[in-house]
C-alpha cells in the first residue's frame, strides 16, 4: 500500500484546520482586546493619577508598585522586581529664554533643557549665536567664529521622508552629539531645533550626552520649539550680532535603585523557551508619557491578559517586561539581558512596542532569516485587521542587548505620522491616545506572541526534511 498520498492529504487537510484554528483565535483576541481591553484604563491611571516618569523620580517608583500590583491581579504564574541602578536627572526649577534684538527689546523663547544637560550659572548664559545645519558644519567652521557663542544647530526632520522615524534618525546625533563637539571648540552652550516635524511653540526634550568631556568642559545644552527655530533664524539672517539668553536649573545626581517590573505565564510544554514582550515604564517629564512609552507597558501587560482571557495555555514562557530607564541610559534592558545571560535563559522572541499609541500597522522583524521567513508566512492572518507592514530591520532599544545567532527581535510599528508630534514634549498625554487603535496594537501584539508560542521556530526544520 503506498502510504505517500495519504500521508500528504492527511498534511494538507491538518494546514487548512490549523489555518482556520488560527483564524479563528486571532478573530476572539481581536473581539476581546476591542470589547474588554484593561491598556486604556491602565494607561488612565499610570498618566493621570501618576503622570511623568522620569528615571529616579518618585513617580517611576509608583509607577513600578502599580504595574506591579496590576500584573499580581492577573493571577500570572510569578510577578518579580528585577532591581537596576538608574541616573537621576532633575530639571529643577522651570527654564527661562529670550532674543534680545536690542537692549531692553527681547522676545521670548519657548525652551528646555536638554536630558543629562549640566545647568547655566545662576545668571543664565547671554552670547552671540552662530547657526549650523550640522556637526559637520561645526567642525567645518573656524574656531574663532564659534569661541564665546552659542551653537544653534537647526537642522530639520525631513518631511519628504515618508516613515517618520528614518526622518528622526537623519537630524538626532546633533541633539545627542551637539554639546560635546560644540565645547571643543569653546562654545558656551548648544540649542538645538526640536525634533518635530510640525511647526508649534513645545519645546522636545531628550538624553545627550557629553561623552568623555570632562564635567568642568560641560555647557548646557537645550531644545527650542521649531516655530522658535524658524524666527531665531529668519532674525539672525537679519541681525546675525543679537544675542540669546537661557537659564536652565538642572542637575544630575547620584544613582539611584529602580526595578523592571517583570510577569510571568510558565510554558506548559517549554519553559525553558521565553517569549518576552514589553516596553519601557519611565518617560520624559514635560508630559505624562502616555505615548512614549506608557501605550507599549499597558499594552504589553493585556497580552497576557488577553492571551488567558480567550483561552490560550501558552507552551513557551511568556514573560512582559516592563523596563526601566530607556530613555536616559537603556540601564532596565542592559540589566534584563545580563541577568537572563548569567542565568543561562534561551530565549526565542523579543517583541518591543514604544512607537506609540497608534494604529498599528505591522512590525519589524531581526533575526536569523529562516525564522523571519516562517514569521511572514502568517502575514495574510493579519491583513483582515489592516495589518500588512511586515518588514526585515530593526525592533527596540530595550530588547536589543538581547540580539544574539538565535533570536528574533520585533518591534510594534504602528502609523507614524503624528508620533512626533508628542515625542518627547509636554502635549504626550492621555488625551492624546485613541481607545481603539491602542486596544488594536494590543490585539495585534498578542496574536503574534500566540503564534510565535504555538509553532515556536522548529517546525520549519520539520517542513525541510518532508520536502527532502
Amino acid at each position: 500500500m503506498n502510504i505517500k498520498p495519504i500521508f500528504f492529504v492527511i498534511l494538507f487537510f491538518s494546514v487548512i484546520v490549523i489555518g482556520q484554528n488560527d483564524k479563528d483565535q486571532l478573530r476572539k483576541i481581536y473581539k476581546a482586546s476591542l470589547t474588554d481591553g484593561k491598556s486604556y484604563n491602565w494607561l488612565d491611571y499610570l498618566s493621570n493619577e501618576i503622570g511623568g516618569r522620569l528615571s529616579g523620580s518618585l513617580n517611576a517608583e509608583l509607577a513600578v508598585q502599580y504595574t506591579k500590583s496590576e500584573l499580581e491581579k492577573l493571577e500570572l504564574d510569578k510577578v518579580w522586581l528585577q532591581p537596576v541602578m538608574v541616573p537621576k536627572w532633575v530639571r529643577g526649577n522651570p527654564e527661562f529664554a529670550y532674543i534680545e534684538v536690542a537692549p531692553g527689546k527681547t522676545i521670548p523663547v519657548n525652551l528646555c533643557a536638554l536630558g543629562g544637560s549640566v545647568s547655566t550659572p545662576l545668571e543664565g548664559i547671554k552670547a552671540n549665536v552662530i547657526e549650523v545645519q550640522s556637526i559637520e558644519q561645526l567642525k567645518n567652521t573656524h574656531r574663532d567664529s564659534i569661541k564665546g557663542k552659542i551653537v544653534f544647530f537647526n537642522r530639520p526632520m525631513r518631511a519628504d521622508i515618508i516613515s517618520t522615524f528614518e526622518a528622526y534618525g537623519g537630524c538626532v546625533n546633533q541633539r545627542y552629539d551637539g554639546a560635546k563637539e560644540a565645547a571643543k571648540y569653546g562654545a558656551v552652550a548648544t540649542i538645538v531645533r526640536s525634533m518635530n516635524l510640525r511647526l508649534d511653540d513645545l519645546p522636545h526634550t531628550g538624553a545627550m550626552s557629553y561623552g568623555e568631556t570632562p564635567i568642568n568642559k560641560r555647557i548646557p545644552s537645550a531644545a527650542i520649539s521649531t516655530n522658535d527655530a524658524e524666527r531665531l533664524s529668519g532674525m539672525l539672517r537679519i541681525d546675525p550680532k543679537l544675542k540669546f539668553f537661557l537659564k536652565q536649573n538642572c542637575k544630575q545626581l547620584k544613582d539611584v535603585q529602580s526595578y523592571n517590573v517583570i510577569g510571568q505565564i510558565t510554558g506548559s510544554q517549554y519553559p525553558n523557551q521565553i517569549i518576552i514582550v514589553g516596553g519601557h515604564l519611565d518617560s520624559w517629564d514635560l508630559g505624562d508619557g502616555s505615548h512614549d512609552d506608557g501605550a507599549g507597558c499597558v499594552q504589553s501587560m493585556d497580552v497576557l491578559r488577553l492571551l488567558k482571557l480567550t483561552g490560550v495555555r501558552p507552551k513557551r514562557t511568556i514573560r512582559v517586561v516592563l523596563f526601566m530607564n530607556e530613555e536616559n541610559g537603556l540601564r532596565g534592558g542592559l540589566e534584563y539581558a545580563k541577568i537572563s545571560k548569567q542565568k543561562g535563559e534561551k530565549h526565542i522572541f523579543a517583541l518591543e512596542s514604544d512607537s506609540g499609541g497608534f494604529t498599528p500597522r505591522g512590525f519589524s522583524f531581526e533575526g536569523p532569516d529562516y525564522k523571519i521567513a516562517q514569521i511572514l508566512k502568517w502575514k495574510n492572518l493579519f491583513e483582515p485587521y489592516l495589518i500588512h507592514y511586515f518588514r526585515i530591520g530593526g525592533s527596540g532599544a530595550d530588547i536589543g542587548p538581547l540580539k544574539d545567532k538565535d533570536v528574533v527581535l520585533a518591534g510594534l510599528s504602528p502609523d507614524s505620522q503624528r508620533y512626533f508630534d508628542h515625542h518627547h514634549a509636554s502635549n504626550d498625554t492621555f488625551d492624546a491616545v485613541n481607545k481603539r487603535e491602542l486596544e488594536l496594537g494590543t490585539a495585534t501584539m498578542t496574536s503574534l506572541v500566540y503564534l510565535i508560542d504555538k509553532y515556536g521556530f522548529n517546525n520549519i526544520d520539520f517542513q525541510k526534511k518532508i520536502k527532502d
